[in-house]
C-alpha cells in the first residue's frame, strides 16, 4: 500500500531564495527514484519559510531508501543550516471510511 509522506520545515528568512534553488535542482532526482509516485511542496501564504512537502511514495521502506540516499550524498547537511529547528516528518496512509 502506497503512503503519504509530511515534511515541514521552516527555513530562515534569508535562505528562503537558496533553499527553492537547491529544491529545483533536487527534485527531478526524487522524482526518478524508485518508489516515488508524486512529490508537490506547499509555501505557506503567510510564511515564506514555511514548506511543506506532500509526497506519495510505494511504501515507507521506499521513502526511507530515498532519505538514507540523499543523506548520504550530504543533501541534509546542505540544507541543514539554512533551517530553523528539526524538520517534521510523518507518514500516513489511506484509511477506508
Amino acid at each position: 500500500m502506497s503512503v503519504t509522506v509530511l515534511l515541514e520545515m521552516q527555513v530562515k528568512p534569508d535562505a528562503v531564495g537558496e533553499m527553492k534553488s537547491i529544491l529545483k535542482k533536487m527534485l527531478p532526482d526524487t522524482r526518478a527514484f524508485d518508489g516515488c509516485q508524486s512529490i508537490d511542496i506547499y509555501g505557506n501564504t503567510e510564511d515564506s519559510g514555511n514548506l511543506v512537502f506532500y509526497e506519495r511514495w510505494e511504501s515507507r521502506k521506499h521513502h526511507e531508501s530515498y532519505m538514507a540516499w540523499r543523506r548520504e550524498a550530504g543533501a541534509m547537511d546542505q540544507t541543514a543550516a539554512m533551517l530553523v529547528g528539526t524538520p517534521s516528518l510523518r507518514y500516513f496512509e489511506r484509511i477506508d471510511v
